[in-house]
């Protein structure tokens, strides 16, 4: 386990193109993970779940988001609004403008450090 602090710039942490839509930064702990995601209106985030915690917050922007297995609930998450996604809840959003959000994941999300996130990569 990590003793020291590490101070980021998010300017200064490496964007990652994962699709023509989307692009992300990911700064990560022990037993979190920040990213700013970057979505271009139209992105859809196909239906997933995971083990981690998840808290949205979108910064610039808003999502649509459809929750549950049957995706029978759907809200509009706007810019200085904040969306907590519990464990293994199914969820897909949709970009209604260019937005960007800050997720915070415990724990870290493995798929996303390894690119093992098909879902996310159309394939």
């Amino acid at each position: 386990m990590p003793t020291t602090a590490r101070h980021h710039r998010w300017n200064d942490v490496p964007r990652e193109k994962v699709n023509d839509l989307l692009d992300r930064r990911l700064v990560t702990g022990t037993r979190l993970m920040l990213a700013h995601v970057y979505l271009k209106k139209g992105c859809v985030v196909p239906r997933h779940s995971h083990e981690n915690e998840q808290v949205t917050y979108i910064l610039e922007g808003a999502l649509q988001f459809w929750l549950g297995e049957d995706e029978g609930e759907t809200l509009v998450v706007r810019a200085g609004e904040v969306l907590t996604i519990p464990s293994n809840l199914p969820h897909k959003a949709l970009a209604l403008e260019d937005t960007l959000d800050l997720d915070v994941f415990s724990p870290p999300r493995q798929d996303w450090l390894d690119g093992t996130d098909a879902y996310l990569r159309g394939r």
